[in-house]
């Protein structure tokens, strides 16, 4: 089942979302595992974005800074629902599955409090 589509008040991207720029190319490897955009799929390896690699590299990148990496990814998925309604809005995932995607999968959650 796919959600609806919000109506955007404007199709331009506000200039306070990051770029999907990351994760940074280096690593020791030459493909990037960035984002294809307006598809969302990985440009190193087709897979969804963000693919495996692009989680471990994430995770490296922001290495003892998981607020900016939550902050990135909320915005990366900011992103992905405005173009995914744009170019396919037929067939964008429900909500919880992009969440999970795109945010829910990053360790930034707080320990529990025992």
């Amino acid at each position: 089942m796919s959600m609806p589509c919000p109506t955007p008040q404007s199709r331009e991207p506000s200039r306070r979302i990051p770029a999907a720029d990351r994760p940074l190319a280096g690593f020791g490897a030459a493909t990037a595992h960035t984002p294809v955009q307006p598809i969302w799929v990985c440009r190193g390896c087709g897979h969804p974005w963000p693919c495996g690699e692009a989680r471990r590299r994430l995770l490296i990148e922001y290495e003892g800074n998981m607020v900016s990496l939550a902050v990135y990814l909320c915005g990366m998925l900011y992103r992905a629902v405005d173009d995914l309604c744009r170019v396919t809005p037929d067939t964008v995932p429900e909500p919880g599955r992009l969440w999970e995607r795109f945010v829910g999968w990053a360790p930034y959650r707080r320990p529990d409090a025992s």
